[in-house]
């Protein structure tokens, strides 16, 4: 069979119709090189996407009394929720649309987009008298950032065969995740060059990316029919409770590095420390790129041996790191709870890539329970196996997004409390951990959970 990159006649943009990764001989031949070029692009795309999606958790770090701004930290908490909660709630809609309109045209949209969002906050981040809704209203805006998340995720599994999905989406997401970091090298670089006076000029760098990450998808990406989602895929995802109990693993893992990546530098500048924005942003980055970095490590590590026991694994290491970082804030030494929240960054990353490998992982071997059953055709059954997938990555994707928003919350309510500490959230943290940690024994490692073929219906 000839794969070949065609014009729908109903749609815009180039379609590759008959799209199959698991057909070796294909993949040997042309679909790795195809699929490995939509991987770098979206890489860049998603990137920049999750710069925006984050930049306020820097922007806040210059508005301080010494240019003119009163916000208080309860309010710059807010400031930089909204962009998270927004990003979370675009992602089941941004995860269907890349089924419908296809990779490459939605991948030009959602970066293009992010113009919007930039420029407003160029203008207007210099101009202490604005008030604080204003800035809600753009922070709304660039939450547009983190929707394109679910679409990026759920596009690139359609291109990898499921012996590379790991890998695959490991990268994909870690190199999306490593534009929390940059942005925050970006405000110390602006910071340490210009001072803590100019944060219009870290929107103003971006602006040029974002246009040439839209212009090289339309150049070079390419929409693949495999993405199309049947109609009734989502809901059929919904359905199913292993699309609940990934859900809760990864507000685990994924909303801890968005929630952990927005608040660090503002519960570092927050009592007991009270660290300068230069002091601040010393040490934001550091959390997000180890985080990044180690998203595909755990994608790698879940392809060896099992997403399950990494992820069971990481848990156990993340409840013990907070009831670590816990401990070390009480004795409030800035270089041991910098360093032990380091750690606890680089774990939410490596359980990002461990969570999501289960993903493709669960449906395959319901496909394998279908087809065994003998009730239906083997291909048939892991092309379903595959859409549900893309189904699931969404919806996991948007509520584990979410996890970002409670963090912060906590954050709000434990500072906002008369111990002026993070404490109380840390324990909220901790006890989340152990229960993910549970869930994963008793859901995915005491007992391998086959659907029988009644299940499908």
């Amino acid at each position: 069979m000839v794969f070949t990159p065609v014009k729908s006649e109903a749609r815009t943009g180039r379609w590759i119709t008959g799209w199959n990764p698991e057909d070796t001989e294909f993949w040997d031949r042309e679909g790795k090189y195809i699929a490995r070029r939509n991987l770098i692009l979206s890489i860049f795309a998603e990137h920049l996407n999750f710069s925006v999606w984050s930049i306020w958790s820097v922007l806040v770090l210059f508005m301080s009394p010494k240019i003119g701004f009163h916000f208080d930290v309860g309010q710059k908490l807010l400031l930089t929720t909204t962009p998270t909660a927004v990003g979370a709630l675009l992602r089941l809609p941004y995860g269907y649309a890349v089924t419908r309109f296809g990779g490459r045209n939605w991948t030009v949209f959602t970066t293009a987009i992010l113009l919007v969002p930039t420029s407003l906050a160029c203008y207007f981040v210099q101009r202490p008298d604005t008030p604080l809704w204003v800035f809600l209203v753009i922070g709304a805006l660039t939450g547009v950032g983190g929707g394109n998340f679910a679409s990026s995720m759920t596009n690139i599994t359609g291109f990898f065969p499921q012996r590379h999905q790991g890998w695959a989406l490991g990268l994909n997401a870690g190199g999306g995740n490593i534009g929390v970091a940059v942005i925050q090298i970006v405000g110390l670089v602006v910071i340490a060059t210009a001072g803590d006076v100019h944060p219009a000029y870290v929107c103003a760098i971006y602006l040029p990316f974002i246009v040439l990450a839209a212009l090289l998808a339309g150049w070079k990406m390419d929409n693949i029919d495999a993405v199309r989602t049947a109609p009734g895929a989502q809901r059929e995802a919904v359905a199913d409770a292993d699309t609940w109990w990934i859900a809760l693993l990864y507000i685990g893992t994924f909303g801890s590095f968005v929630g952990y990546s927005v608040a660090f530098g503002l519960v570092l500048q927050a009592p007991p420390f009270n660290a300068s924005p230069l002091q601040a942003a010393q040490w934001t980055f550091l959390g997000p790129l180890l985080g990044s970095l180690f998203r595909p490590v755990g994608g790698w590590l879940a392809d060896r041996w099992g997403g399950a026991r990494i992820t069971f694994g990481n848990f156990i290491a993340m409840a013990a790191f907070t009831a670590l970082l816990l401990a070390v804030s009480e004795q409030k030494s800035f270089p041991l709870f910098v360093a032990v929240f380091t750690v606890l960054f680089a774990l939410t990353g490596l359980g990002n890539g461990s969570v999501y490998k289960m993903i493709p992982g669960i449906y395959a071997r319901k496909a394998e329970a279908l087809v065994s059953s003998g009730g239906w055709d083997a291909r048939e059954a892991f092309v379903r196996s595959r859409r549900l997938a893309g189904a699931v990555i969404g919806i996991a994707g948007a509520i584990g997004a979410l996890g970002g928003v409670l963090i912060n919350l906590a954050f709000r309510a434990s500072y906002g409390g008369s111990a002026q500490s993070g404490a109380s959230a840390f324990v909220v943290f901790l006890t989340y951990y152990a229960v993910c940690m549970v869930v994963t024994w008793a859901v995915y490692l005491r007992r391998r959970r086959l659907v029988p073929a009644a299940a499908a219906t």
